[in-house]
């Protein structure tokens, strides 16, 4: 199948991904006063250019957090598909990066939405993108074999899961490496697209809260993000957690490893549930 078409694919906006129930933070940042003009300000700010900001901001500090687990988990089912690992190792990278992440995010509600997007990844990749049954010829950029052997991975991921199996967690940034490598996407795109996501899922929560309109949602989407995915991804394209590293590959975890670098947004995330009354889970 042609790359294009699967990005067509990816970016629908009615996949059953699960980002309907996630603002990752902008309900609560609405909600704690932060999108309001400044009292007795001459200029009132707009609260397009509030959003954008925000969007600027979750950017900068999501794509050096979870890009990392985005390329590791795409190599690890990568290395499989070319038939350099077998399947117990792939699973077992899988679980380590999933227990890795579950360590690394900062507050509760980012992984409790995190683990509720990933599971509906697995789900859409098991019931939307796996190769039909019974179906010979199909389109997928997949011999038989390759696709069995990735439904095989996924379902073996979900079972881990659904277990409650130490270090399985589902994150959204580890399922989504597993769903593009699955289905053959480069992993320049799949960083690509993950962030973009990020974005217009935000700006989508934005006009659920009424906070601004679509047409304005569109504006921000069109003349904004792109300028901010594309600077985001070149700046962190090259980050990995280190669980697939070896010796000698000079990886430092400080100069290669994930990174938090917008504290004021993690503790207002983590505040979310103190609400009076929410429309999101985060």
């Amino acid at each position: 199948m042609d790359e294009a078409y699967l990005l067509l694919l990816l970016s629908d906006s009615n996949l059953p991904t699960g980002a309907f129930v996630a603002s990752s933070g902008l309900e609560s940042f609405l909600a704690h006063g932060f999108g309001a003009p400044p009292p007795q300000s001459a200029t009132p700010t707009l609260k397009s250019d509030t959003i954008a900001a925000f969007v600027r901001d979750s950017l900068n500090t999501y794509a050096p957090s979870a890009l990392p687990f985005v390329s590791d988990a795409h190599e690890a089912v990568g290395r499989l598909r070319t038939g350099a690992a077998a399947p117990p190792c792939t699973l077992a990278l899988l679980k380590a990066l999933d227990g890795l992440y579950e360590c690394t995010t900062l507050n509760h509600v980012a992984r409790r939405a995190s683990a509720s997007q990933g599971v509906a990844l697995l789900s859409l990749y098991a019931k939307g993108f796996a190769r039909p049954p019974g179906h010979a010829a199909s389109a997928l950029p997949a011999a038989a074999p390759e696709a069995a052997a990735m439904a095989a991975l996924v379902d073996a991921f979900k079972l881990t899961v659904r277990r409650g199996e130490r270090d399985a967690h589902a994150h959204l940034p580890v399922c989504w490496g597993i769903l593009c490598a699955a289905l053959g996407l480069s992993l320049e795109r799949t960083q690509h697209l993950h962030l973009y996501l990020h974005a217009r899922s935000l700006l989508s929560a934005a006009v659920r809260l009424n906070s601004i309109g679509p047409y304005a949602a569109q504006q921000i989407l069109l003349h904004v993000c792109g300028a901010l995915v594309d600077a985001a991804v070149r700046k962190c394209a090259r980050l990995r957690t280190g669980v697939l590293a070896e010796d000698g590959d000079g990886w430092d975890e400080v100069r290669d490893g994930p990174a938090n670098t917008w504290p004021l947004g993690e503790i207002l995330a983590a505040r979310h549930d103190l609400q009076h009354s929410r429309i999101f889970n985060s």
